[in-house]
């Protein structure tokens, strides 16, 4: 039991900075707050980074490079459109999905994003508390957050 209590402190230690990260990140996505169309302007670059990161496991592509390429394919995704054969039925015949109430689920999913975070700075906390094991403590947070920007920049 002591060994499994050992492995389960160093996995927590190390992961917790990558739980913390997916924790908040996963909290604004649910509200889609990295999205122009959620958060109701231009979202925030470190909002669109974090969702990056979480849904990607990469950087955002640089703005200037993303808008060259965006205004690039602008002339390509209008020609696919043009050629595109217009759908058989109107869209007035075809069936509407039924609206779904997503927001007690998305709420949920906050509390337990937040509950998430707290739970693992509480750890964090827990395992910084102990003289023991402070130096490897602080050890593993450091490698638990810098092999993941090490592959994040590598990528």
């Amino acid at each position: 039991m002591q060994k499994l209590r050992r492995y389960h402190y160093y996995l927590g230690v190390f992961f917790a900075p990558l739980i913390i990260l997916f924790a908040l990140s996963g909290a604004l996505q649910t509200f889609r707050l990295h999205e122009e169309k959620g958060w109701g302007s231009e979202p925030p670059t470190w909002f669109v980074w974090m969702a990056s990161i979480h849904r990607d496991s990469k950087l955002p592509k640089a703005q200037a490079s993303g808008t060259e390429h965006a205004e690039a394919a602008k002339p390509a995704i209008a020609l696919v459109k043009s050629t595109q054969p217009e759908a058989a039925e109107p869209e007035a015949a075809k069936p509407k999905p039924p609206q779904v109430n997503k927001l007690p689920m998305q709420i949920f999913m906050v509390v337990m994003s937040v509950a998430l975070l707290l739970s693992s700075l509480l750890g964090i906390t827990i395992a910084l508390n102990s003289r023991a094991t402070r130096r490897a403590s602080l050890v593993m947070l450091a490698l638990g957050s810098l092999v993941p920007l090490a592959l994040v920049y590598t990528a």
